[in-house]
């Protein structure tokens, strides 16, 4: 397939629905194979289903982002399917909130070891094969290949947010791991920015439709806001309303083209203009 991304591999974690699914319905329209991510298997498979049926490149990866063996096993099946690597999103994650005193060690835990974990592992277990990668295309042709990470932050990590310290710390840290990576990896031809997503229709944020509850652990977490919420807070965004998955998208799409090939170690905010 021929595109602005045609024959670069991206692989992007939590990409079976929501943000993580429109990001690589994206990459796969402009030409990019992708590694389809999700806890769900089933659900990871059907993403990649509708990718192959419109002609894309797309393979599954099953697998939670929390797990030690997660950037280790993500990383090689990128490899095996497609030979290599040219641009990491690292987007998965949830929100398990709680005002402080009420906030349990698990709770806390489990929002840093998604939200910033997670994108250092997955980081760490790369290096290795982007800088052999790289060094090989310095040594043949002068400069290396064009390679992009796009790590998802959020507006809650860049300025706190009521009953969200796990998850405002993890995000925090993304900015931190976002801002060491761009200089560690310069030198590799590598472009790492992140994206602070602010209120984006996805079942995490859109008003409850019952009772839906995702697995964490030996628990189970409500997932999507209170109706009266959700319509506050879409009155305070500028744009008066949300974004949509396909919007976030992209935001981080922008990120993966050459005409953004000297932006990095930046944040990038896609909100609509809301901030907190």
């Amino acid at each position: 397939m021929s595109g602005m991304l045609a024959n670069k591999v991206a692989l992007v974690s939590g990409s079976g629905r929501g943000i993580g699914r429109a990001v690589v319905e994206k990459f796969a329209s402009a030409g990019a194979r992708v590694v389809v991510n999700d806890l769900d298997a089933d659900v990871a498979a059907e993403t990649v289903a509708v990718i192959t049926a419109s002609g894309g490149e797309a393979v599954a990866f099953a697998g939670d982002a929390t797990a030690p063996d997660f950037g280790d096993r993500f990383v090689q099946a990128a490899v095996n399917a497609f030979g290599g690597i040219d641009i990491i999103v690292n987007n998965a994650g949830f929100g398990w909130d709680s005002i402080l005193q009420k906030t349990s060690d698990q709770q806390w835990e489990a929002m840093l070891a998604v939200h910033l974990s997670g994108p250092f592992r997955v980081l760490r277990a790369a290096q290795p094969v982007i800088a052999a990668a790289a060094k090989a295309e310095i040594a043949a042709d002068g400069q290396a290949r064009r390679r992009s990470v796009v790590n998802i932050s959020s507006i809650a990590g860049l300025g706190g947010n009521v009953g969200q310290a796990g998850y405002s710390a993890g995000k925090a840290g993304v900015v931190g791991l976002t801002k060491t990576v761009a200089k560690e990896w310069g030198r590799y031809g590598v472009t790492v920015n992140a994206v602070a997503f602010g209120i984006i229709g996805t079942r995490m944020t859109l008003p409850r439709a019952g009772e839906e509850m995702i697995q964490v652990g030996d628990r189970q977490v409500k997932v999507g806001m209170g109706a009266e919420l959700q319509a506050a807070l879409a009155t305070a965004i500028p744009l008066g309303r949300p974004g949509t998955p396909q919007e976030a998208a992209g935001a981080v799409y922008l990120l993966c083209l050459h005409e953004a090939s000297y932006i990095t170690g930046e944040v990038i905010v896609c909100g609509g203009g809301y901030t907190l």
